[in-house]
């Protein structure tokens, strides 16, 4: 875990001067000014990913017609019909925010298992992204590398420590492995997932200027 832990901070250091650069490739030839870098470049990274997931999540639940919440991708049993997958991110979004503020998670609510309305999936998971959020919105390189122990569980002793950075990482790694699979079902569905329709937006956008 350490080592896969290391490869994706080096990752998120390494696309940080494409960030502060706008992402844009230089001309060839072209003189490059230096940027400065951020105050804190690997906080400012975590961040960015952290608002493009929540934004394609919460379109994950709203766009999706309420009708398609019940299908599924083959007929294994194993397949989550698309409202438990939702309910499964939400589930794990309560669960990696909770060992970073190292408390007990305070979903009551199995939302993957437990039967739910296509509203009640929507509100759960605003109140998954909101209590994820403020810990991403006060991150800080010095903040994120605070060791943090994870309350005892029943019948064992507290945790391992680990740095405070992990878990969020960790959440912003399995919401876009989710991603992936909750996009299968926008296509399946002939629909145009989120994440699709916001970059399409925003090229017409530029175009229009």
């Amino acid at each position: 875990m350490k080592k896969f832990l290391c490869s994706v901070l080096l990752c998120g250091i390494a696309a940080i001067p494409a960030i502060a650069q706008g992402g844009g490739a230089a001309a060839a030839g072209a003189a490059q000014t230096p940027q400065a870098a951020p105050a804190d470049p690997l906080s400012t990274f975590v961040k960015a990913q952290w608002g493009q997931i929540s934004r394609n999540l919460i379109g994950s639940a709203e766009q999706m017609p309420d009708a398609n919440f019940s299908m599924k991708l083959g007929t294994t049993p194993e397949v989550r019909t698309y409202g438990s997958l939702v309910g499964h991110v939400i589930n794990a979004n309560f669960l990696f925010c909770a060992r970073a503020k190292s408390e007990a998670s305070p979903n009551t609510t199995d939302y993957e298992k437990t039967p739910q309305t296509k509203d009640q999936l929507v509100k759960g998971m605003h109140a998954a992204l909101d209590y994820c959020g403020p810990l991403y919105d006060s991150l800080t390189d010095s903040s994120g590398m605070m060791m943090v122990t994870p309350p005892a569980a029943p019948g064992r002793g507290p945790g391992r420590p680990y740095p405070f950075l992990q878990p969020l990482i960790q959440n912003i790694i399995h919401n876009n492995e989710e991603y992936g699979n909750i996009v299968g079902y926008f296509r399946a569905a002939n629909l145009v997932p989120p994440s699709t329709a916001a970059a399409a937006a925003a090229g017409a956008g530029r175009r229009g200027n």
